[in-house]
């Protein structure tokens, strides 16, 4: 049996991944800024992610992803759309939360060399993948009516 929305027969041969919408606040100003992660391998710009290990669960797996490429501890604050796309013609499927970075420092390695922190707006400009960029709304807007919440509560 398929994963919903998959025959059985292609479920298998989906790539499954999971990453993080990596963000903070300035530590001195306060505004709002993601992390990207520069790729050598393929020259891009993108959010912290990776494939699954076999039997892990997709939230473990983003968090594991952001810890390796960024150096950052992540608390996930909920979960964004997932994105689907073909890569080296296979259908893949990314799970992406929003998470927190609350403590961590970025070295380089292998398979991220550079890392940005960067305003909403300037990262939108700077992803390589669209459907990357594409997840910047929505973070937007979770976070601004969380916020709204939080202010009702007080």
């Amino acid at each position: 049996m398929g994963t919903p929305g998959t025959s059985p027969r292609l479920g298998s041969l989906v790539v499954r991944a999971a990453g993080c919408v990596l963000w903070r606040h300035h530590p001195v100003t306060g505004v709002l800024e993601l992390c990207l992660v520069h790729r050598p391998r393929y020259d891009d710009w993108s959010w912290p992610k990776g494939k699954l290990k076999r039997g892990e669960d997709p939230l473990a797996g983003a968090l594991r992803e952001v810890a390796e490429e960024t150096g950052y501890t992540a608390v996930p604050t909920f979960e964004l759309p997932t994105v689907r796309y073909l890569a080296k013609g296979r259908p893949k499927e990314v799970r992406y939360w929003a998470a927190e970075a609350v403590a961590g420092s970025f070295s380089p390695n292998a398979e991220v060399d550079r890392i940005l922190w960067l305003p909403p707006y300037v990262a939108h400009a700077h992803l390589t993948a669209l459907q990357d960029a594409d997840l910047i709304p929505v973070l937007l807007a979770t976070l601004r009516e969380r916020s709204d919440a939080l202010a009702l509560l007080v």
